[in-house]
């Protein structure tokens, strides 16, 4: 059964469990957030962060009579649903918030009409039982393999590796976000259909990742900072 969802596109990919700060500035996002806010308490305040596939986040500004108009947004089919923490709405209307990963989802349907923003018909996308056994055994062999990827990237990874979790899904989330991987490797990663299989193929590319950065010695881009899973709370 399906469920309508406000959308978020962004050029990025969402993780279950890590924090996403957003500045919110266009009028239909900020009419997103105040409908949202708006909700009965005890109500999940969540919309739905999926990748662009193609076109852009912010609408371009209308430019001089002849200019191209750009064409629709193409989403990827599945996304992670971001729940809001809090809320800082500023002077002029526009709003700072932050919102935590909470569950997957794939896009059944997307209405463009329906509101300002897009919306969307989603399918959940629990993650199914039987191949605990099989995370479990990955797990270790991930967080071996990650630890030794953070000491090329930082100097400070000592003290981050401590931090890490021991448990697989939470794991798999927290290196897909983390790794410096192109939008389609986490795109990919979201979409995984199980923990064991996120966790085989964040070896295959933390083992790439491993490789590239021993034989340049150097990151080519700055890194953000590390991902953070967000508290229970």
């Amino acid at each position: 059964m399906s469920q309508r969802l406000p959308m978020f596109p962004l050029g990025t990919v969402l993780f279950p469990g890590l924090v996403l700060p957003l500045h919110i500035f266009e009028e239909r996002y900020r009419e997103l957030v105040r409908h949202l806010v708006a909700l009965p308490e005890g109500t999940p305040r969540e919309f739905g962060v999926v990748a662009i596939r193609k076109g852009w986040e912010v609408r371009p500004a209308a430019g001089p009579p002849g200019t191209p108009v750009p064409g629709p947004v193409t989403l990827h089919e599945v996304g992670c649903t971001a729940e809001i923490r809090q809320v800082t709405e500023l002077p002029d209307g526009r709003f700072d918030i932050v919102t935590v990963g909470r569950r997957r989802f794939r896009i059944a349907g997307v209405d463009e009409q329906a509101a300002s923003y897009l919306t969307a018909d989603v399918e959940w996308l629990p993650e199914p039982a039987g191949q605990e056994a099989v995370a479990d055994l990955l797990a270790p062999r991930v967080l071996a393999l990650f630890r030794r990827y953070l000491t090329l990237i930082r100097t400070d990874s000592a003290e981050i590796t401590e931090q890490l979790p021991d448990d697989p899904t939470v794991l798999s989330h927290l290196v897909a976000a983390t790794a410096a991987l192109t939008v389609t490797d986490r795109q990919s990663l979201l979409a995984a259909p199980d923990t064991a299989s996120r966790l085989r193929a964040e070896l295959r590319l933390l083992n790439r990742e491993a490789a590239l950065l021993r034989q340049v010695r150097a990151v080519p881009v700055p890194l953000p900072e590390i991902a953070v899973p967000a508290s229970p709370n």
